[in-house]
């Protein structure tokens, strides 16, 4: 799992929720998190940064994969 979708399950937000605070199609923000766009534009993480609260500086953070309890 990204850490994208880590953090905004972690806060509670849907995809629709982000997407809408990120001012980003839903559908760009799923592609993301599924790692299907594998290096997204850092203008997209910045966005996504912000739209979780994270600095801006730390947004590339956001698509580093999670371990799984797998």
């Amino acid at each position: 799992m990204l850490r994208i979708q880590k953090e905004r399950e972690r806060q509670r937000l849907s995809r629709s929720a982000l997407s809408r605070i990120a001012e980003m199609h839903p559908a760009t923000v799923g592609q993301i998190e599924s790692g299907y766009i594998g290096k997204p534009y850092a203008s997209q993480l910045c966005k996504l940064a912000n739209a979780l609260g994270w600095p801006a500086d730390r947004a590339s953070e956001l698509i580093d994969e999670m371990p799984t309890d797998d």
